[in-house]
């Protein structure tokens, strides 16, 4: 016993007696049910105890099936049937995981994902993208190979152990993304579009060799790898499902190369391996259909070898035995006449040649008198005469525009001169009017903005006076 916050005395559990106490409540208030969902996670224990999830789009449970207390299932159980089980609700205490103990199960259908799958394998399959007539050959003998698949995952280390027994020459590419969970099937789809467009300039580059394409005298614009795989360990379909997403089947069908499909075991079956140009039952299977064996390549080279080893001795020996035959009177007039035939060329040649440099003196020589005749025709002492003309005639032009501007100025400005005659501040003084400032020059316009006693300056026709203000 132990007093808690408020000293009030409470039990302190063990883990235990605590699980023990929920699994009490479990079995009791629920007792057994009914329960329905789709099948997830199979697996069939050595024990003969079988194993799986029960789910659906908002939860899951875990299930046991006991040995013994159902009879075999005809079909298997299988991943994504969607099941309804009878059975009682416990709690396994060594985990502290609730499950249903099923006693009694019946099948409800295929499931939605295994709809899904063959939903879209009718699909494809109509639009002729599974037949074999579509299916690209691989290269034999590939130089650089591209792979799409998990870098964390058990099937890429599987494939580069057997890559690198079967052909250490080989130039490997990895684009890791992820294989499992929301956005990876367009992860996967990206990765497969950008490899199958990578350019040989563009790997180039990005293996920091870019000024050797030109001197290896590369097509900069050709596909840098012979073939993709995409790739990735078993599971349930579920785990194998972004690979029966039809964005990956459209980037596998849409690829420039070949595409290889490893994905899960022998058993499994996604979109991806209808649709790719080879289906390889595991990982480690495709590294060994994509390339030969290094030493069986090498046993075969050596066969070709001796076999083109023997052809060439037995062609020198057929024509030193040809030799033998030719007597030296027969050479001797085989020659001549081959050295006669060759002074005959020689003297071909020579005529030929001649011929063609008179040619191309009398063509040289017309085209020096064509342009002789240009140039006469564009004498320069002709041209300055023409350029001193026009520049004398712009420098009049010159001369005789500040004077014009003059007088146009002066037009413009008569009319408002006339206007200020009349209406400017003379003529209205001439007509007996005056302006009063104070003797800082400021107009006075109204009689409050002068006090009495000031001085102020009063402005007529013919002049000025001043005057001090004695009232207001």
């Amino acid at each position: 016993m132990q007093s808690d916050f408020f000293q009030q005395t409470a039990k302190v559990f063990t883990v235990g007696e605590l699980t023990r106490a929920i699994r009490g409540t479990l079995e009791t208030n629920f007792g057994a049910i009914w329960v329905q969902g789709e099948i997830s996670n199979y697996k069939l224990h050595p024990s003969g105890h079988q194993y799986f999830t029960l789910k659906d789009q908002r939860a899951q449970i875990a299930c046991v099936i006991f040995r013994n207390t159902l009879p075999p299932f005809r079909p298997p159980l299988t991943d994504g049937a969607q099941v309804q089980v009878f059975g009682s609700l416990t709690l396994f205490e060594a985990r502290g995981q609730y499950q249903l103990n099923v006693q009694l199960l019946q099948a409800r259908g295929a499931g939605l994902l295994q709809a899904k799958f063959e939903a879209l394998k009718r699909k494809l399959e109509a639009e002729g993208l599974f037949d074999s007539a579509r299916k690209r050959p691989l290269p034999k003998f590939p130089k650089r190979i591209g792979i799409v698949t998990s870098p964390s995952g058990a099937a890429i280390r599987d494939m580069l152990n057997v890559l690198q027994r079967r052909a250490p020459a080989l130039q490997i590419l990895i684009h890791p993304v992820r294989v499992q969970g929301s956005g990876a099937a367009a992860e996967i789809a990206v990765a497969i579009r950008e490899l199958a467009q990578l350019t040989v300039a563009q790997l180039f580059k990005l293996q920091g060799m870019g000024s050797q394409v030109e001197n290896l005298r590369y097509d900069g614009s050709a596909p840098a790898l012979d073939l993709l795989v995409v790739t990735r360990g078993g599971g349930s379909i579920e785990d194998l499902w972004e690979f029966n997403e039809e964005i990956v089947a459209r980037a596998m069908i849409d690829s420039s190369i070949p595409v290889v499909s490893a994905v899960g075991h022998e058993v499994d079956f996604t979109i991806a391996d209808f649709v790719a140009d080879l289906r390889a039952p595991t990982p480690s299977a495709a590294a060994e259909l994509i390339v030969p064996e290094a030493a069986e390549v090498g046993r075969r080279l050596g066969e070709l070898a001796a076999c083109l080893d023997r052809s060439l001795r037995n062609f020198i020996t057929q024509n030193q035995t040809r030799l033998r035959f030719l007597s030296e009177k027969t050479l001797g007039r085989e020659l001549l006449n081959r050295a006669r035939n060759a002074q005959q060329q020689i003297d071909l040649a020579r005529d030929t040649l001649t011929r063609h440099v008179r040619r191309a003196a009398q063509e040289a020589a017309q085209v020096l008198l064509s342009r002789a005749r240009g140039l006469q025709s564009h004498n320069p002492q002709r041209e300055l005469v023409a350029r001193r003309d026009r520049a004398l005639a712009l420098e009049r032009r010159f001369r005789a525009l500040p004077e014009r501007l003059l007088q146009q100025k002066r037009h413009r400005f008569e009319p408002v001169e006339a206007m200020l005659r009349v209406l400017g501040p003379e003529a209205t003084l001439g007509r007996g009017y005056s302006i009063t400032t104070t003797e800082a020059g400021e107009v006075i316009y109204s009689a409050q903005a002068i006090a009495a006693g000031a001085r102020v300056r009063t402005r007529v026709a013919d002049g000025t006076f001043q005057s001090k203000v004695v009232e207001k």
